[in-house]
């Protein structure tokens, strides 16, 4: 483990992850990174410093991580939806549509009942240029999540709608 034991990957690992959450990200990055260099092939680690990397707005930074997490089989269910949707954003705020396209419809396949990466597609969809497609998928996520009563009697309609924006009756 070039030279961290596995209780002191945990330890370090945990307290980079404590720092990040109670605000002190810039030394949380700096911890994760000197980290992620010592545990290349550690995916967790990985994950971990692209998220801080992304909450630092260092995006272009946190892609190699989001990468590298993604590459193995290693990552909790929960950390492969969160690395999924943080990289597929991350790919469409940096003006790369298609892999955000690639990689969300990845993890909407992987998560169908995810509507964060549900979101985030729609976006990356609209970014490019596949509009009906967007708009689809969120006309859908609206009725099918909406707690407004007055919007939820409309479900049906909405849906058909949905499926071609540009049907008309004649």
């Amino acid at each position: 483990m070039s030279g961290h034991s596995g209780a002191d990957r945990d330890r370090l690992l945990a307290e980079a992850v404590r720092l990040r959450e109670t605000g002190r990200r810039e030394e949380a990055r700096e911890r994760l990174v000197t980290l992620s260099s010592a545990l290349p092939l550690d995916a967790e680690v990985a994950y971990q410093a692209a998220w801080v990397h992304d909450t630092l707005g260092l995006e272009a930074e946190a892609v190699p991580y989001y990468e590298r997490a993604l590459s193995g089989s290693a990552l909790t269910d929960d950390d492969r939806r969160g690395a999924l949707l943080g990289l597929g954003s991350t790919y469409r705020i940096l003006g790369r549509h298609e892999e955000a396209v690639a990689t969300l419809s990845e993890g909407v396949a992987e998560f169908p009942d995810d509507n964060g990466l549900k979101t985030f597609l729609a976006m990356a969809l609209y970014n490019t240029g596949r509009t009906h497609d967007a708009m689809q998928l969120l006309l859908t996520l609206l009725v099918t999540t909406t707690g407004d009563p007055e919007l939820a009697g409309y479900r049906p309609a909405i849906e058909e709608y949905a499926k071609d924006l540009d049907a008309t009756m004649e």
